[in-house]
């Protein structure tokens, strides 16, 4: 996404692009790229319409921002606009150790999602978490932290 992102507020797009011209010079086929773009508009970098992608005052602040201040702006968004790593984060401040297993988070999304969903949105949702520094992941022990394992 950062790299997308960089691209788009650079010369010749200057924070505009059409989608099929954007998808050719970043050698990506149209269906390659939409998870990207569609991860942008959510998060708030980006919108999408009419064939075309424009980048947010959002997602230019990031784009100029240097590599900690981007991780604080991602995880700024991720919180904003992203109800699970909202809560996960919630659940980690409020408890007393600030642990949690990922399997309380799965049986919560089985709720509403079948188990490989689940687990595909929650790894993501963790990535994206542990990039932005607000919560850390042991994969040896499935447990989520507000500490580095």
């Amino acid at each position: 996404m950062s790299g997308l992102i960089d691209t788009l507020v650079e010369a010749p797009y200057n924070g505009r692009a059409d989608l099929p011209h954007l998808a050719d010079s970043v050698g990506l086929e149209t269906d390659d790229l939409l998870p990207l773009l569609e991860a942008l508009q959510i998060l708030g970098f980006a919108q999408v319409g009419g064939g075309d992608i424009e980048v947010t005052p959002a997602g230019r602040a990031y784009a100029e921002a240097d590599i900690q201040r981007r991780k604080v702006i991602f995880g700024e968004h991720l919180v904003r606009y992203i109800p699970l790593a909202a809560h996960i984060r919630r659940v980690l401040d409020e408890r007393p150790g600030h642990r949690a297993p990922k399997a309380r988070f799965l049986r919560e999304l089985e709720d509403h999602l079948d188990e490989e969903e689940a687990d595909e949105l929650l790894e993501t949702i963790i990535n994206w978490g542990r990039h932005a520094e607000l919560f850390a992941y042991d994969y040896d022990s499935e447990v989520l932290s507000l500490e580095n394992p």
